[in-house]
């Protein structure tokens, strides 16, 4: 979750409305089958979109957004994120953190960390995870140099395995965020795809961000290409025409695809992470899919 990249796309902080229960029932393309059996998910919020609003006041927030609709959150880790203005909620412990979230009627499986507090306190993250209810850990970012070489991103994935292997036996699943810098190429190719070669599946899950279809790379063809490689998405959709973040349902991601191909891809989780100006519209549309 690199602060530059996201606040380019996304801009500034987020509020919506809506919940829903996301089902697999469009067809993948002219030639394939509507899957037999719908895919269920809550329809949750990634927390940096309205985290100004959340650590001054976290469980008003929380009910805020649960009065809108919402079942799920995904956190930022607080140690973590205490930099990027996440510091207030540090005083909260696990259990109580996931009392004031159960409280709102919110769900929080996953979170994202930063790999230095990943390199440095793994164990005690681990833990605060596990009392907190998460399912997941996502490391939001390699925080990768501008010249860094693909050994280098290779380096770090196989430091992400073995730190999976590690939440693997906490029964935690460990999970990696992309940004649009992994869509880049080195040597003629692609990172996102080296790293797919490198992390093992058995303890590295992917968490694709559906932002870079503003680079042409879609969600469904990635659910596809690497079938069951995934445990959840960022929501976001792009307007070609205007060049900017648009309301889902209003650019140029099809999301009667991407819900088609979410089964195969393995998504257990979808997070919406949109401008304050689209996310009730993209709320709205996302209920819309389901009638």
């Amino acid at each position: 979750m690199n602060k530059l990249s996201r606040r380019r796309f996304l801009g500034k902080s987020a509020m919506g409305i809506g919940s829903a229960v996301i089902a697999s029932q469009f067809p993948l393309d002219l030639n394939a089958t509507i899957f037999s059996k719908p895919v269920r998910m809550p329809v949750g919020f990634q927390v940096w979109t309205i985290k100004d609003m959340l650590v001054k006041d976290f469980p008003g927030t929380l009910k805020m957004m649960a009065g809108l609709g919402y079942q799920s959150l995904e956190m930022c880790s607080p140690p973590g994120y205490e930099s990027s203005g996440f510091g207030p909620l540090m005083k909260l412990k696990a259990r109580e953190m996931k009392q004031i979230i159960n409280d709102a009627g919110l769900i929080c499986e996953s979170s994202h960390y930063v790999m230095k507090e990943l390199r440095e306190h793994l164990d005690e993250r681990i833990e605060f995870a596990l009392e907190s209810g998460q399912k997941q850990m996502i490391l939001s970012s390699f925080g990768m140099p501008e010249k860094a070489t693909l050994g280098d991103w290779l380096n770090a994935a196989d430091e992400l395995n073995k730190m999976g292997v590690k939440t693997k036996k906490a029964g935690i699943q460990m999970g990696y965020h992309n940004h649009h810098m992994e869509f880049g190429q080195i040597d003629g190719t692609l990172i996102y795809d080296a790293l797919m070669n490198q992390f093992d599946p058995a303890y590295i899950k992917m968490q694709f961000q559906v932002a870079v279809i503003n680079l042409g790379y879609k969600a469904s063809t990635y659910f596809s290409k690497y079938p069951g490689r995934f445990i959840s998405a960022h929501l976001a959709d792009w307007s070609s025409v205007e060049k900017k973040t648009v309301q889902i349902g209003q650019g140029i991601v099809d999301w009667k695809e991407f819900f088609a191909k979410v089964k195969t891809g393995g998504v257990k989780n979808i997070f919406v992470e949109m401008g304050l100006e689209t996310f009730k519209d993209s709320a709205t549309y996302l209920h819309s899919l389901l009638k």
